[in-house]
């Protein structure tokens, strides 16, 4: 029984998704399926960018893991890495390893098929490793999406690539196969190592003398989305599902929707992972059903292949990452809003959960009050879309009355978009185009 006074756990109340400073989730958009590295002091996080892929893909660097920079790799795109029978899809579910020989490679899905890159660093600059052809082609298995490679690299450095999805939301088969150390050639015929309840987004990790398989099962579009896994002796198999399999589902308590397609990192000799889930508020209608955002949870791997179940969270600390993002001056904002859930004060809570978005028919004006005249040099704003182009303009006063144009940006994208605006002002006032959505806005 809980002491007078206290709450037993079971009886606290379900942490919000929309409290200030959460650090859940991780990056400022819709990204999906992530693969994540760490080299020369620096992450890299690479992702399929939602709804359902893009032309290119997504890429974020931070040194201190909470800041993170919007870019675009020149490889893979939907043009320069493609086939005919690679089918309409865009460019998605990337993973990225750095092999035995030095250097970084990329699987990646594009359409239906897998294409193989590398680069030299994870910053790139990366190009295609194959001859301009897909590793493992759409016919391999027709009956299955040929999507979802992962690489594992063994203790000695061996690498094995394993892929496979279900078609029209029934799941599908896993299949392995031996690289050789070049990381693009076959070494042997790939294997169908399939578990029990198994869709797609497969992730090996090691655990002392196991090999535990992980992925993910259900439909991402609906509640149903989840992380499991299954343990083998070997690389091949066969995997036999694990206790608390599923480790990571729904939890509506909690507002996470949807966990899955993730990756396994370590940091500090901590095992984490990350994956998406739906972005909130949820459901949406139509394909905004498929905006998903990318988390980070501690996880608990034991040496018998075993895995903890995860309490999914909306903000975790992470061995490495920094405590918390860099913030700028405190704002107090006002702007008219699309609703409660897009007030303007969520400009400015540091929670990528939440945005302003300006109300319908009204002028998209966002401003902020500093609380007294002070000396203003940047604006750092992190848009609803990293790839999207918006022009942008901010302007400055004194007393709230008389305004002057301080800077502006047309046609601009990434995250953070910068402004530079060295000014004394107690006021300034953010336009952006009508509809559009502002997780956070800084000013230095």
């Amino acid at each position: 029984m809980a002491a007078a006074g206290l709450l037993a756990a079971a009886d606290a109340p379900a942490p919000r998704w929309d409290t200030p400073g959460d650090s859940n989730p991780l990056l400022p958009g819709y990204f999906a399926d992530p693969s994540i590295v760490h080299d020369g002091g620096k992450w890299y996080i690479y992702a399929t960018i939602d709804p359902w892929g893009d032309d290119r893909l997504g890429m974020w660097t931070s040194t201190n893991g909470r800041d993170w920079t919007f870019s675009t790799p020149a490889w893979p795109t939907k043009a320069a890495a493609t086939s005919p029978t690679s089918g309409d899809s865009k460019v998605w579910a990337p993973s990225v390893v750095k092999a035995k020989n030095g250097r970084w490679y990329m699987y990646v899905s594009v359409g239906s098929e897998v294409w193989v890159g590398s680069a030299p660093s994870p910053a790139g600059p990366w190009a295609d490793a194959n001859g301009g052809k897909p590793l493992i082609a759409k016919n391999f298995a027709p009956a299955y999406h040929m999507i979802d490679a992962e690489a594992f690299i063994d203790d000695d450095g061996t690498a094995y690539l394993y892929w496979g999805s279900g078609l029209n939301w029934v799941n599908g088969h896993c299949f392995v196969v031996k690289l050789k150390p070049d990381m693009v050639t076959f070494d042997g015929e790939p294997k169908d190592v399939t578990p029990a309840n198994y869709f797609e987004g497969p992730f090996l990790v090691k655990a002392g003398k196991h090999y535990v398989l992980t992925y993910s099962d259900g439909k991402t579009t609906e509640d149903t989305y989840k992380v499991r896994y299954a343990i083998g002796d070997t690389p091949f198999g066969p995997f036999r599902e694990g206790p608390d399999s599923p480790i990571l589902s729904t939890d509506k308590n909690r507002d996470v929707i949807s966990p899955g397609h993730h990756a396994i990192f370590r940091a500090g000799g901590q095992p984490y992972i990350l994956y998406h889930r739906q972005s909130l508020p949820w459901p949406r209608p139509g394909d905004d059903a498929t905006l998903r955002q990318v988390a980070v949870d501690p996880l608990t791997i034991r040496t018998d292949g075993s895995i903890a179940r995860v309490t999914p969270s909306h903000g975790s600390a992470v061995a490495g990452f920094a405590p918390r993002r860099t913030r700028g001056m405190t704002l107090r904002l006002r702007g008219a809003a699309a609703g409660p859930a897009y007030a303007a004060e969520r400009a400015a809570d540091d929670n990528y959960a939440t945005q302003w978005r300006p109300a319908p028919g009204a002028l998209p004006l966002l401003t902020a009050d500093l609380g007294r005249v002070r000396a203003v040099r940047e604006s750092r704003l992190r848009m609803e879309y990293a790839q999207r182009l918006y022009d942008v303009a901010i302007e400055g006063s004194t007393d709230g009355r008389t305004w002057r144009r301080l800077a502006s940006r047309a046609a601009v994208k990434g995250s953070p978009i910068i402004l530079f605006h060295s000014a004394q002002v107690r006021f300034l006032r953010l336009r952006v185009p009508q509809g559009a959505g502002l997780w956070e806005w800084d000013v230095f």
